[in-house]
């Protein structure tokens, strides 16, 4: 096998000895090194661990938000080393949902037209991106809140439209940033549970950032964290092993 070629087309995210340096002319501050993981197809997987251990800048990386200093990325069995900004921006497009902790909604539009952007922007018509965003707000259980901005919505409310926002290209993959961030234990557990639906019902790969140690049982796999570096992997569920694996 040739070594551009991802090892396993089960794998719909893959990094090889990825590595993240900031800094003007040398490498100052590394905040990924030798970042090896994989993500099967149809998983729901959690990042964890301590403030700074590199957590947002992998899923950034991963959403092709930021570009590794060294080694090798696959999204979707593609490699993204060396695509253009536009090339880039057309793989997040298709292939990535995100859903971020202050929800990013347009305070000025309703739960409708905030799912309807990215439908517009991809350029489908009015008539056809208000169909889809009708359809995906049932899917998250908020068809009676269609019209309702922001302001008018709580924070699970706010949270569920913007799910439906990062479902509104058929993605294959959401991406969340502590999407549990500003919810109390209640309502984080209500979209945790959405979240796990859409994973088990729908068919979507899962990928969470997250501090939340109630993730850990709805995941199949945890990737663990420290300083910049894979730690472990565990299974919390049992899915592939019942103890963590230790990475060498």
């Amino acid at each position: 096998m040739k070594r551009s070629e991802p090892k396993h087309a089960e794998y719909v995210i893959e990094t090889r000895e990825v590595k993240k340096c900031y800094g003007m002319e040398k490498c100052e501050v590394i905040a990924l090194q030798n970042i090896g993981i994989h993500v099967e197809r149809g998983s729901f997987v959690s990042i964890m661990g301590p403030s700074g251990s590199g957590k947002t800048t992998l899923l950034d990386i991963i959403g092709c938000l930021l570009k590794p200093t060294e080694g090798d990325v696959y999204v979707d069995g593609k490699k993204i080393n060396g695509l253009t900004d536009d090339e880039l921006a057309l793989i997040r497009r298709e292939k990535i949902g995100f859903v971020f902790q202050q929800y990013n909604l347009i305070p000025s539009s309703t739960a409708l037209e905030n799912v309807e952007i990215p439908l517009r922007i991809a350029g489908r018509s009015k008539w056809e991106s208000e169909d889809k965003a009708k359809r995906l707000l049932k899917l998250v259980d908020l068809e009676d809140r269609m019209t309702h901005r922001p302001s008018e919505l709580s924070g699970g409310q706010q949270q569920r439209v913007a799910i439906a926002r990062a479902l509104a290209n058929d993605p294959k993959i959401i991406l969340g940033d502590e999407p549990t961030g500003n919810l109390d234990t209640k309502t984080g557990e209500i979209i945790l549970n959405l979240l796990r639906k859409l994973n088990r019902e729908e068919g979507y790969t899962i990928i969470v950032v997250t501090h939340d140690p109630r993730v850990a049982q709805h995941s199949d796999k945890i990737i663990n964290l420290v300083d910049g570096e894979v730690l472990n992997e565990t299974y919390p569920n049992g899915s592939r092993e019942h103890e963590a694996r230790k990475r060498k």
